[in-house]
C-alpha cells in the first residue's frame, strides 16, 4: 500500500501526517510540485517481460508525459534481491542530492521509498506497484530501495545526462527512516 509520512526536517522520529489514498498523497504532493499519478496497464504483463513489452504496456501514459512534459526517452530498469551489487546501488542513493532533471519513476512491480527535502520538511512516499513519481529537478532527496531491493521501474528523461546526482553534503537522510523490506 502506498504511503506519505510528512515530517518536520528536524523531527524525524514523528511524522506530522500519514496518508494511505491515492487522493490525499497526490493532493499533498501536488502542494509542493511533485507529481503523483496511478496507471494501469492496457494488457497482462507477464513476469520476465521485456522492456518492450512493459513499455506496451503503458504506453498510452507514457507518450502523455513525453508530450506534456518534453520527456525524450524511456526504458526499464529492474532489481531483484539476489542482485550481486544490490548493496552498493542501494547506498549510491540513500544521502541526500539533487539532479539538474526531474526524476520520473514508475513503478510496474515492487517497491521504492523516496523521500525529499522541501521548505523545512521531509516528504517520504513509498511507491508501490502502479505509482508514479515525478520529483521536479533540482528537489533536494535520496531513495531506498532497502535491503532486500525488489522492483520494475520505467524511467523517463529528457536527457539521461542530466540524471547525475549531485549530493548536497547534508547528513540529514542519516536521521530519517530507512525503507523495510517487502513482505513476501
Amino acid at each position: 500500500m502506498s504511503r506519505l509520512r510528512i515530517f518536520e526536517e528536524d523531527q524525524p522520529q514523528w511524522p506530522l501526517a500519514v496518508h494511505h489514498e491515492y487522493a490525499a498523497i497526490s493532493f499533498e504532493l501536488g502542494k509542493v510540485g511533485v507529481r503523483f499519478e496511478q496507471w494501469q496497464a492496457k494488457q497482462p504483463i507477464a513476469p520476465g517481460a521485456s522492456q518492450e513489452e512493459v513499455i506496451a504496456a503503458y504506453r498510452d501514459d507514457i507518450d502523455r508525459l513525453m508530450l506534456c512534459e518534453g520527456y525524450r526517452s524511456v526504458d526499464v530498469i529492474s532489481l531483484q534481491p539476489d542482485h550481486p551489487d544490490r548493496a552498493a546501488l542501494r547506498q549510491k542513493f540513500l544521502s541526500e542530492h539533487s539532479h539538474s532533471e526531474d526524476e520520473v519513476r514508475f513503478f510496474v512491480a515492487g517497491s521504492g521509498q523516496f523521500t525529499l527535502h522541501l521548505d523545512g520538511k521531509v516528504y517520504d512516499i513509498l511507491c508501490e506497484q502502479g505509482d508514479l513519481i515525478g520529483v521536479p529537478d533540482g528537489t533536494r532527496h535520496w531513495f531506498d530501495m532497502s535491503e532486500s531491493p525488489y522492483f520494475v521501474a520505467i524511467r523517463l528523461f529528457t536527457n539521461k545526462d542530466g540524471w547525475v546526482a549531485q549530493y548536497t553534503g547534508d547528513d540529514i537522510a542519516q536521521r530519517f527512516p530507512r525503507m523495510q523490506p517487502p513482505a513476501r
